[in-house]
């Protein structure tokens, strides 16, 4: 056993002390199998299946089984250094936690049966309030003394309102300003256990939203260049990809560049080079590049100038440019090293 949260807590030894106190094997076996303490969780028609009861009998017995442990939480062997350690814990995360993220400050391994114990026993803990995993949350728990589990689904409600109104990808002071909550690391924690939420880099969004929850390979390509702030190579985007936090990272180049020519909110400007079109990067050859130049000077313009012009949307070299002003029918000079269009 821990004596303070910061360590790692012996948590299957806890369950089974806890699970010590329950007399009747029956019960023991409903609670374990239930909760997937030491295997996966199980339902309650595969639980009645095998005690040859209803589901129903499974679900009171298990009910009855949970209050009456948490109604002598305090008498239950660890349960109050347990308890304080979870507080502790979660003061430290914003007073709010998915389970998986508070059994892997409180396990050696965080592996599915040590979030199981740590949810079991959260459950039997008066301190604390748990939300159970649904369509809508994650598998939750925050302290009580702040909040019960309708009042954090409340408050959850209303940074997702906040986050829809704000509209787009923000960081989470703009959030907690939107709520009124001055405390930021907890408005984040709450929102960590939504499913409707997500967050990427410090950006928090709704989770259809690709900058903050990057699907498919386009998305993950257009967040890279975003945050890159400037033109890629391709296989320069592909090694980020692969060295970043996103789901399902190990693509190929080539799919990579693939997408990248498919999808228009990407330019190519230069080899293998691209750029957002959000940029001001418009798609062209390098002749197309140098006729819109000539079109928006509205005169002649002196090849040095031209150059200059379209390195600023085309990386290049400048004799690409000057080759394709030379060789091209549709530029004529009008002076030395001075061109215009030719119509």
């Amino acid at each position: 056993m821990a004596e303070q949260s910061t360590k790692k807590i012996d948590i299957e030894a806890v369950v089974q002390d806890v699970l010590g106190v329950i007399e009747r094997e029956r019960e023991r076996e409903i609670v374990s199998r239930r909760f997937g303490l030491f295997d996966r969780k199980e339902t309650l028609e595969q639980i009645g299946e095998l005690l040859g009861i209803t589901r129903e009998r499974v679900r009171q017995l298990e009910k009855a089984v949970v209050t009456r442990l948490k109604s002598a939480s305090k008498d239950l062997p660890h349960m109050t250094e347990i308890e304080n350690a979870f507080v502790a814990e979660l003061e430290g995360m914003g007073n709010a936690a998915r389970i998986s993220d508070l059994s892997a400050k409180l396990t050696e391994k965080n592996e599915r049966t040590d979030q199981a114990r740590v949810s079991f026993l959260a459950e039997l803990s008066p301190k604390l309030a748990v939300i159970d995993e649904n369509d809508h949350f994650y598998h939750a728990v925050g302290i009580a003394k702040l909040h019960n589990e309708k009042q954090m689904k409340d408050r959850v409600a209303k940074i997702i309102d906040a986050i829809k109104t704000i509209g787009e990808p923000t960081g989470i002071d703009a959030v907690a300003t939107a709520v009124k909550d001055s405390d930021k690391s907890h408005v984040e924690a709450l929102a960590s256990t939504s499913k409707a939420l997500a967050s990427l880099h410090g950006r928090w969004g709704l989770v259809k939203w690709p900058m903050v929850n990057p699907k498919n390979i386009r998305d993950k390509i257009y967040v890279i260049l975003f945050e890159k702030g400037k033109p890629m190579h391709f296989n320069e985007i592909a090694g980020e990809i692969k060295k970043s936090s996103f789901k399902r990272k190990d693509v190929t180049t080539q799919a990579i560049h693939n997408e990248l020519i498919k999808d228009s909110r990407f330019v190519l400007i230069g080899r293998g080079i691209y750029a957002l079109k959000e940029w001001g990067y418009s798609k062209g050859t390098v002749a197309d590049i140098i006729t819109d130049v000539l079109k928006k000077a509205g005169e002649p313009l002196h090849r040095d100038e031209i150059v200059k012009r379209v390195l600023k949307s085309r990386q290049v070299k400048e004799t690409t440019i000057l080759l394709n002003l030379q060789g091209k029918s549709q530029f004529k000079r009008v002076a030395k090293a001075t061109y215009t269009l030719a119509n």
